[in-house]
């Protein structure tokens, strides 16, 4: 059996320093909001090239935030894509805020930046672009229509740590950047976290409240906040992984060039990801389409190979926001929905996995 993931094999190899600093927290008797988060904190906004990042309790909470703490809300719309997990689209929702959807990319599937100015309204606040699979969105087009509205941009980020746009980090570009580490992201945590990066000093300190139940000190409150904290462990457990990030990154993009070249002949509609001339594609997801995708899906299992939908129903056709009269045509993202398929991608696949995957799909592609 191929698996999708293998996070038992990443651990293994970073085992000895991955419980060596599980074990520096447990003997320092400090679990919340300490030194270890603090430290990576400061090692990750160095990464990504901005000043300040704020850990919270995960990529989810993150957008939440930065939404909140933008005072978008009832009577505001924030523009952003349905092809999406729904974390993006709840983060504007939960807010009390209207997402407008527009629809995306037919190759990079992200925002599609020709459709997002005529749904521009009075009522737009923000846009939230998606650098999805770990290619980033065309982001100089997106700050210039922001600039000439007003409008504040938010990066969901969660799916491209260490991705590039014009030699930039994706997450350095937009007014705020939001980062899941959830454990299959290609920086993942042991567990739920996340964490929220931008330039600007002010919002920085009102995410750092924010996250600790609007508090600017102890048992003191300026305003209604959560409980959205990083905690030590997962903080030190992503502070060993963050050093070895670039090199797995690489590790991901030289398989999927392998991967490219051996499905370079298949007959599928899309059998190898568009990478842009201004992107630095990261592979979080390597996915290919295919017009019998579930028989395809079926085909791979039966034969030890497993594989993913990323997404199977956009969310604007999801039934939690049909109740809620969102209604839209976004025929792009509606029909690659049902081609799409994610095949096994993770930085320990060698050249026989990836013969063995790809001449399955070439011989049911072929009949």
């Amino acid at each position: 059996m191929i698996p999708f993931v293998d996070l038992k094999r990443e651990y293994q190899e970073i085992k000895d320093e991955i419980n060596e600093a599980i074990q520096r927290v447990l003997e320092s008797g400090w679990f919340i909001l300490g030194e270890e988060l603090r430290q990576f904190e400061r090692e990750f906004a160095s990464y990504i090239g901005v000043k300040h990042a704020i850990g919270v309790n995960s990529g989810s909470d993150a957008l939440y935030l930065a939404v909140k703490a933008l005072n978008i809300g009832s009577g505001d719309e924030v523009i952003t894509v349905s092809h999406t997990f729904i974390s993006t689209v709840d983060a504007i929702t939960r807010n009390g805020a209207k997402p407008i959807f527009v629809d995306i990319d037919p190759e990079t599937y992200t925002i599609d930046v020709n459709q997002i100015e005529k749904a521009i309204t009075k009522k737009t606040k923000a846009i939230i672009p998606v650098h999805l699979y770990g290619h980033p969105a065309d982001m100089d087009p997106i700050m210039e229509i922001a600039e000439k509205y007003g409008l504040y941009v938010i990066e969901d980020a969660s799916q491209a740590h260490g991705a590039e746009y014009k030699g930039r980090k994706v997450g350095s570009i937009g007014h705020v950047a939001c980062f899941s580490f959830y454990p299959t992201k290609n920086l993942g945590a042991y567990g739920d976290a996340g964490i929220i990066v931008t330039n600007d000093e002010e919002l920085a300190e009102k995410f750092r409240m924010l996250r600790n139940y609007g508090s600017p000190k102890k048992y003191y409150h300026d305003f209604i906040g959560v409980n959205s904290r990083l905690d030590e462990i997962q903080a030190v457990i992503l502070r060993v992984k963050l050093r070895h990030l670039d090199e797995w990154n690489e590790r991901r993009r030289k398989i999927a060039k392998l991967y490219n070249e051996l499905l370079e002949d298949s007959d599928v509609i899309i059998p190898i990801p568009v990478e842009r001339e201004y992107a630095k594609h990261v592979y979080h997801l390597y996915v290919i389409r295919y017009k019998n995708r579930d028989k395809l899906q079926q085909y791979l299992l039966e034969n030890g190979i497993k594989t993913q939908i990323h997404y199977p129903v956009p969310v604007h056709l999801q039934k939690a926001y049909l109740n809620l009269g969102i209604k839209t045509k976004l025929p792009v993202t509606e029909r690659i929905s049902r081609e799409i398929l994610s095949l096994p991608m993770y930085p320990w696949l060698d050249r026989a996995h990836l013969t063995k995957i790809c001449s399955l799909i070439s011989r049911i592609t072929k009949r």
